[in-house]
This record gives structure tokens, C-alpha cells and sequence, in this order.
């Protein structure tokens, strides 16, 4: 075991990439595997397939359509049948309860013997895969490298550890995601997690939605927020292996499974921009106040799944990382807020000061459900407006997932010993009445 996983991290650290989100990259682990002209030649180099995997409507435009061509050693479809498989903790959303409180869950533990797959745990989402809106919001916990193959048909993954890092085969290549990364693993994209570190445990967020793309500017101009040329995308490299593979495919809410007699992570070139990426969040360009109040949360943006309505996503991902804190006259922490979103929120590290009481350490999640008023509990807010103001360094990491609609908790979330029944304790009660009828 330890030999492989020291296999494992060798390779995660030699991997190259491909630069910049959205591109056409090309990539051929095999020098002339790419047809030299068109897509699908009567006989391929190397007597390889030609495949297609298209992650939207053939017919949608240029500019958002999304697709790649793979070139590999045999084509996807030579498998038997799909059947039914339980999984027990990862479920479908919309079965869910909605419930109004805000909550608030401790971190999975690792249980021995469990993969990435396994070890997925669904706290929430909304809408429906079957309609292609929507998200799910599950935590994981592993402590084995998988053997099977996974692929999400329901949507894309955005898959972020806040303990052990992980080595991400995909059908295009692979990735090497560490503690601070987001990786996202495009809808029908397969892929093998292995494990860098004896655990992992981590955030996934699961968009049935439009594809998630990087955030109009406006008049922040041409530079800010997250850089294109920072997202890294696989280099070819495939898998001749002739031997049984399980491959586990979520469709509709649940799952199902085969049995390849080959890996089917066999690609030896492909072209196209339905790609796997990953990114490193201390990267992210924060723009922020240097006057008074502070900016809306928005300003951290860093992917965004398109609505039907401009500028109300079907997701966000918001990654709030170290940054310089500087205003006049303006309390040092967030203000309190009602939005019509509906926030889940993830510690990646907790900042140098220790774990907030509102949100906790690495690990925990928290919700805030949409109009339903948030901010700091009373001693916070005490100490923030007796505190001397001056240039506050924020060196924390922590993710957030919003979305327009109301949120559909599972039973088991709802039920979890994880959870703690009394989050609602830190605001009740405590706030004194300061108001004076004169200044």
C-alpha cells in the first residue's frame, strides 16, 4: 500500500499542465496520435477510437458550447450491462426537507476501507439533476485510494480538501490536488481518486446546472479575481491495462455500475475544452475596500453556474482567502444580512487567531438558508465596535457555495450527531440594547 501511494506522489509531483480555463487545449501522449485533419479519419493513428464526449446541447453556441474528442485504445461503449448499486450516503437532493434554522455540521471522520466514492456524505441541495438545475452539496471522508472509476452524469464536480492531498485520474490525464486547490471534474468525465496522504476529507459540490465559468468583470477591467492563465488543465496520459474494472456512473440521482475488461482511463490524445482543471485558490486576486463598508461577499466569485436571470446564479463558488482588511469608520467584521441566496459555508484553514465560533474549524460546514438573517454572535460584534481600527491581515481559506433556491436538507444531515442542535445559541439572547435617544 505505502509503495503505491509513494508511486502515487511521485507522479502527482512530476505532472505538467496545460495553462488557461476555457481554452481548446490539445494534448497526445503519443507524438501523431491527433489526426492531422479533421476529427474522425477512416482509420486513426495507432489504430486508436475516436470518441466524443460533449458537455452541452451539440446546437448551443460557439462561445459556450463544450466538447472534446478523445483518441484511445478502445471505445467506451464495449462494456455489458448497468445495474442499480445502493449508496447509502450519497443521495439524491431532491427527496430532501427544507428546513429554515441556521445549521451547522463537525467533520466526517474516515472510516477504514473507504474511498473517495464511499465516502461521499450529501448535506443538501436543490433543484433536480433530471432538470439540469440546481446543485448538492456533500462532504468526504477517505482513507483508500479507489480501484473503480467514477463519472458523474448528473453534473460537474468541484472537489476541494481541506486534509490530505489527492491524485485525480481522469480519462485526459491527471491531477495533483492539494490542501488550498479546487479541482473540477467535468459532467460524464471519468476518473480514480487515490490518496496522497493515509486520509483525506474534503468538500464537494456537485452543479446539475450550466457549466461553471469564470465571472464577467465589469469595471474591475481585465485583471482580477481569478486569472485564467492560473487554471491547469491535464496532459494526455492513458492506461493499457487489460484486467476488470468496476466503473460507477451517478445518473438521475442514483447510482449504477459495470464492468470494463479494460481501463477505460485509456485516452491517448483528445482535444477540446470539456476538461478536467485544477486551481490554486491563494492565487485568487482580491479586490476589496480601502475607504469605508465593506464589498458584498460576491467579490470573492471565483466560478459561477449561469440562471435564467442575469447576474442570479444557479451556483456560485466563492473562495475567501488571505487578504488585506483595510476601511475607515466601518466595523471589522461583516455586517448582518439578509439575501436571497442560500450560502453553504466550508473552512479550508482556519486563520491564525483559531476557529470562529460562527463557522468553526477545517471541516465544518454551516448554512445560512436565503432571507434569513446572518452576521457575527453577540461578543463578536462587541468586540468589533469597541476594537482600535487599523489594517487587519485575514490569512484563513475558506470556500462558499450560494444558490437562489431554497435549500433541501437530507435525513441524514438533519438527523447526524455531526450536527449541532444548539448553533442557533450563539445569537439568541446576547445582544444588549444600546440605543440612546441622543447622541
Amino acid at each position: 500500500m505505502r509503495q503505491v501511494r509513494d508511486e502515487a506522489r511521485k507522479l502527482a509531483e512530476s505532472l505538467t499542465y496545460l495553462s488557461g480555463f476555457g481554452n481548446r487545449h490539445a494534448s497526445e501522449a503519443v507524438p501523431g496520435a491527433l489526426p492531422s485533419r479533421g476529427n474522425s479519419p477512416q482509420r486513426p493513428p495507432f489504430g486508436l477510437y475516436v470518441e466524443q464526449v460533449s458537455g452541452s446541447a451539440f446546437t448551443e453556441p460557439r462561445a459556450v458550447n463544450r466538447f472534446s474528442w478523445l483518441y484511445r485504445i478502445r471505445p467506451s461503449a464495449g462494456h455489458g450491462s448497468f445495474h442499480r448499486i445502493d449508496s447509502p450516503t450519497l443521495v439524491d437532493v431532491s427527496d430532501g426537507v427544507k428546513e429554515l434554522n441556521r445549521m451547522s455540521w463537525r467533520p466526517l471522520s474516515a472510516v477504514q476501507g473507504t474511498d473517495f466514492l464511499s465516502g461521499l456524505w450529501t448535506v443538501a441541495g436543490t433543484g433536480d439533476p433530471a432538470q439540469r438545475r440546481g446543485m448538492a452539496m456533500h462532504m468526504y471522508a477517505a482513507d483508500t485510494s479507489m480501484e473503480r472509476v467514477f463519472g458523474d452524469s448528473d453534473g460537474e464536480l468541484l472537489i476541494v480538501p481541506f486534509e490530505g492531498a489527492l491524485l485525480l485520474r481522469t480519462e485526459l490525464g491527471a491531477l495533483h490536488v492539494r490542501v488550498g486547490d479546487v479541482a473540477l471534474i467535468p459532467r460524464g468525465i471519468r476518473f480514480r481518486v487515490e490518496l496522497l496522504d493515509d486520509v483525506s476529507r474534503g468538500y464537494v459540490a456537485e452543479n446539475f446546472g450550466r457549466p461553471l465559468e469564470l465571472p464577467e468583470l465589469g469595471p474591475l477591467g481585465a485583471n482580477a479575481l481569478a486569472n485564467p492563465r492560473h487554471f491547469r488543465a491535464p496532459t494526455a496520459a492513458y492506461e493499457d491495462v487489460d484486467a476488470p474494472v468496476e466503473v460507477v456512473v451517478k445518473y438521475g440521482g442514483e447510482l449504477w455500475a459495470t464492468t470494463y475488461d479494460h481501463s477505460p482511463l485509456d485516452v491517448v490524445a483528445w482535444h477540446g475544452n470539456h476538461v478536467p482543471y485544477v486551481y490554486d485558490m491563494t492565487l485568487f486576486q482580491t479586490f476589496g475596500t480601502l475607504t469605508y463598508d465593506h464589498t458584498d461577499p460576491s467579490a470573492f466569485t471565483l466560478l459561477t453556474s449561469p440562471g435564467d436571470v442575469p447576474g442570479v446564479p444557479n451556483l456560485d463558488f466563492i473562495a475567501d482567502g488571505a487578504r488585506w482588511d483595510v476601511a475607515r469608520d466601518t466595523l471589522p467584521v461583516p455586517y448582518y444580512h439578509r439575501n436571497v441566496s442560500s450560502e453553504i459555508y466550508g473552512v479550508v484553514k482556519a486563520p491564525s487567531g483559531g476557529a470562529s465560533p460562527v463557522v468553526g474549524g477545517p471541516g465544518h460546514v454551516t448554512v445560512q438558508n436565503m432571507m434569513t438573517t446572518h452576521g457575527v454572535p453577540p461578543e463578536v460584534d462587541r468586540a468589533a465596535t469597541e476594537a482600535e481600527l487599523k489594517p487587519l491581515w485575514l490569512d484563513g481559506l475558506s470556500v462558499s457555495f450560494e444558490t437562489r433556491e431554497p435549500l433541501k436538507f437530507t435525513q441524514q444531515a438533519l438527523e447526524s450527531s455531526r450536527r449541532d442542535l444548539d448553533y442557533d445559541g450563539l445569537w439568541h439572547g446576547g445582544y444588549e440594547n444600546r440605543f440612546r435617544k441622543s447622541v
